[in-house]
This record gives structure tokens, C-alpha cells and sequence, in this order.
């Protein structure tokens, strides 16, 4: 009789991630420095290159100036909530594709379900752990939400951006 060891278990932590590609920008949006810090350990242990903001309006700059291939972004934050957010990141032609991950350390499902009506493509609920991350990125990746490997445009931005300002 085989151990749990000797089974899939091993297999599975040996065989290579769906989501470690060296380019992709993850951009991550919370008032928590140490959420930030966690996120930004995990995803760059998986060669993602990462972006911080901790207000949705310096997120929504960010976005602006570099956009990203995929944002994880608090809902709770100073100033501008996530869900305003959101919406700005959904109406604007150049950052309405980019698959948006909520977060919230809040346990109602009323925020989820906010969240995903206004546009979110996933929901998180703090404290989270690297296996939930890695989950959601790669249920977005099996819905082709997200790009598997990082596709460039040698003439620049497909559609001219619009200010994410409100």
C-alpha cells in the first residue's frame, strides 16, 4: 500500500506551476503594508513582477502608466473604496480587460457578491494562503481571463488610454 507521500502529493509538488511565467505584472491594492509584503513574496516566489499601491487612487495611476496583467485590489481602502475602483478600472477601453481579484478581510458574502456584479473576476478573503492565490490565478488562466504567456504589441497600446480619474 502506498504513503500519502508516495502518491499524487509528491507528484503535484514537483510538477511546475501553470502560473510561474517570468513577465507577467501583478499590481496589488490595500492600505496593509503586510498584506502587500505577503502578496508580493508570494507571487514574486512564482516570477511574477509586482506593483504596490496603498490607495485605489495611486492604484488607478499605476494602472494608468503601466498597466498591469492582473490586479488584486482591497476593497476597504482610504479615500476611494475597491468597488469604486473597479468600476473605473471596468469602464476605461484600455484596463476593462485586465482581470481584477477583490479582496477583504470582511466575511459577508454581500461584499462578493457586490463585487462580482460590478465586474470582479474573483474574491478573496483575508487571511488567504499561497495555495488559495495560486488557485485563483489559475482558475482565471483555465477561463482565459488571463494571458499564459505575456503578449507584447511592438506599436504600443492597442487602444489609446482614457484617464482613470473619476
Amino acid at each position: 500500500m502506498e504513503g500519502p507521500e508516495s502518491s499524487g502529493t509528491v507528484e503535484r509538488r514537483h510538477r511546475p506551476r501553470k502560473d510561474a511565467r517570468k513577465g507577467i505584472k501583478a499590481l496589488i491594492i490595500d492600505d496593509s503594508p503586510t498584506v502587500i509584503a505577503a502578496l508580493r513574496k508570494v507571487l514574486r516566489s512564482a516570477g511574477y513582477n509586482t506593483s504596490e499601491a496603498l490607495s485605489a487612487e495611486q492604484g488607478l495611476a499605476l494602472i494608468e502608466q503601466d498597466p498591469p496583467d492582473l490586479v488584486f485590489l482591497d476593497i476597504i481602502l482610504p479615500g476611494m473604496n475597491g468597488f469604486n475602483a473597479l468600476r473605473l478600472i471596468r469602464k476605461n477601453p484600455a484596463s476593462q480587460h485586465i482581470p481584477v481579484i477583490m479582496i477583504s478581510g470582511n466575511e459577508h458574502a454581500t461584499e462578493q457578491f457586490y463585487a462580482n456584479r460590478i465586474g470582479a473576476d474573483d474574491f478573496m478573503k483575508k487571511p488567504f494562503s499561497r495555495f488559495e492565490i495560486f488557485a485563483r490565478i489559475e482558475n482565471l488562466l483555465d477561463s482565459g481571463m488571463m494571458p499564459r504567456r505575456k503578449l507584447t504589441s511592438e506599436s504600443g497600446p492597442l487602444t489609446q488610454p482614457a484617464p482613470l480619474t473619476p
